[in-house]
């Protein structure tokens, strides 16, 4: 007994051991795989976010790149539409060659057009002046005229040739010079002042005048789409002709057609009154209506219920 019972305790004894071997392994051996995942996942996570981030920073510096690509093509597209408008506006619209000639032209135009008015002013002046001019040598030639008898004569002087003068007077030389106005250009001077002077003193009878009379009136027909005169006037005061309305009566066939229409119509609506428990309408003959051309044809749409019970599409009789 004692034999087995110690060959039991170290068996026991022998057992706990190999299990504290066996655990003590085993947990090293599983903590040596938690470091060896543990270790990949952070190789594994390393690689990935590198990656990531190697991604990102090409796409930033792609980005960045086309920025800068583009705003340098923006900047060469300002400067060549900056030198194209500037050449565009130096010559075709602010051209300083061109403008400096059109105002030279404008200038010798005007130097021209002045000394065309100029020259045409003082035309104009010399003219007003020898209009001036002729106009007093014939007041003058007309005082001569008119004054010949001041004219001195061989015994008595005039009053324009002084003795006391070396040379005469130059109205004395005008009036040697011409000659008297005759007696009829004298009354023809003074035709119109007489007839003035006798009208209002009725010394002088009325006499009519001997000119032509005036030519008639001629009235020509006006521009424009006129029509005639004698057109217009029997147009408008052409006799009052009355409508078929308006002389038709009111009692015309045409108005008792409608109202026997009006009738035919009102007698289709029934104006029964409906008797509650009576009989009378079942003596009464059915008339189909319209859409109805026998007694078993199908129903149009509209006409059942839908709360109708059909018992013919029943499956079982209840």
């Amino acid at each position: 007994f004692i034999f087995f019972r110690s060959v039991d305790e170290d068996r026991k004894i022998e057992y706990k051991a190999a299990v504290e071997i066996q655990s003590w392994f085993r947990g090293c051996r599983v903590r040596a795989y938690l470091r060896y995942l543990n270790k990949m996942v952070i190789f594994i996570q390393k690689w990935w976010r590198g990656y990531r981030s190697r991604r990102y920073f090409r796409k930033m510096v792609e980005t960045a790149y086309f920025i800068m690509k583009m705003n340098f093509y923006n900047e060469m597209a300002v400067r060549i539409q900056k030198r194209w408008r500037g050449y565009y506006v130096r010559k075709y619209i602010h051209n300083y060659y061109l403008l400096k000639k059109y105002l030279e032209a404008i200038s010798v135009n005007n130097e021209i057009v002045r000394s065309e008015l100029q020259e045409y002013t003082e035309m104009m002046e010399k003219e007003e002046k020898r209009k001036e001019l002729e106009k007093k040598e014939k007041e003058e030639k007309y005082q001569a005229q008119k004054m010949h008898y001041l004219l001195s004569t061989e015994q008595i002087a005039g009053i324009y040739n002084s003795p006391f003068k070396k040379s005469p007077d130059p109205m004395e030389v005008l009036l040697r010079k011409s000659k008297p106005l005759s007696h009829r250009q004298q009354e023809m001077k003074s035709l119109f002042a007489d007839k003035l002077y006798d009208w209002p003193t009725c010394r002088r009878a009325l006499t009519s005048s001997t000119a032509q009379p005036l030519p008639p009136i001629v009235r020509q027909k006006p521009q424009g789409p006129f029509r005639d005169t004698a057109e217009v006037l029997r147009q408008r005061y052409k006799p009052l002709e009355p409508t078929l309305r308006v002389a038709a009566s009111i009692n015309s066939p045409l108005e008792k057609a409608r109202e026997e229409m009006k009738r035919e119509e009102w007698r289709n609506i029934h104006d029964n009154e409906f008797l509650l428990f009576s009989s009378y309408h079942k003596n009464e003959k059915y008339d189909p209506s319209i859409h109805r051309s026998g007694k078993y044809v199908q129903e149009t749409y509209g006409i059942k219920q839908f709360r109708e019970v059909q018992r013919k599409k029943w499956v079982s009789n209840k």
